[in-house]
């Protein structure tokens, strides 16, 4: 019988290439499990409305043409001002600033949309420079925090609100959140799926400049005490 030996390498070589192959199996599994879990938590805030008494109210801004608010954007300032009209807070906060070529600002849509429905120009606070949403929670914390104000209910579109609440908690603030009960992105699965990718990604980037600016800081302090 003919006998044919098979180098010790080969086998070697076989063994990693498996080894490697349930690596690359087990982590696309754990990816999956990861990505299936934050779609759900998306999901699930989105599905809550936590709508109650605050300090503030916070409609998040979105694309305005020449002044007037894109339907998405109506949809979320049209459910602020009910719940202002509601009694819930004292104050509205519009947000959002503007593109290169603008010759207004989301804020400024915002609030003379707040006015044109009968809210009072006292009670609106602007914040008109931001152009993320990361921008906007952390603009709007230290706004509402330099008036003393340490809680707010945050507006937005169903898909939109666990990363905004996730960043307003992260940036000092006590969050909750109402949904946009008729937010056009709800009713377009292409644009659905879009906004949970959006969403999806964006809160992972978030967590991780989150633990970068923490990791940061914590060598910041350790240089105070080896120097």
């Amino acid at each position: 019988m003919l006998k044919i030996a098979i180098p010790a390498t080969c086998l070697v070589s076989d063994r990693l290439r498996g080894c490697l192959g349930a690596i690359a199996v087990t982590v696309a599994l754990i990816l999956l499990v990861v990505v299936a879990g934050v779609i759900w938590l998306i999901r699930d805030t989105g599905s809550r409305d936590e709508q109650r008494p605050a300090s503030a109210i916070v409609v998040l801004g979105a694309a305005q043409y020449d002044g007037r608010p894109s339907p998405v954007f109506a949809a979320r300032l049209d459910h602020a001002v009910r719940l202002y009209e509601a009694g819930l807070a004292p104050l509205l906060v519009v947000t959002g600033g503007g593109q290169p070529g603008d010759r207004t600002t989301e804020a400024a849509t915002g609030r003379a949309f707040a006015l044109e429905r009968g809210v009072p120009a006292s009670a609106i606070v602007t914040e008109d420079r931001s152009r993320s949403t990361y921008e906007s929670i952390r603009a709007v914390a230290a706004l509402l925090q330099e008036r003393g104000i340490g809680d707010a209910l945050f507006v937005s579109d169903p898909t939109h609100l666990f990363r905004a609440l996730l960043m307003a908690r992260d940036a000092g603030l006590v969050a909750w959140g109402s949904p946009t009960p008729t937010s056009p992105v709800e009713t377009d699965p292409f644009r659905l799926a879009d906004a949970i990718l959006h969403a999806d990604l964006t809160q992972h980037l978030h967590r991780v400049r989150h633990h970068l600016n923490a990791g940061a800081d914590a060598l910041k302090l350790l240089g105070l005490f080896v120097n």
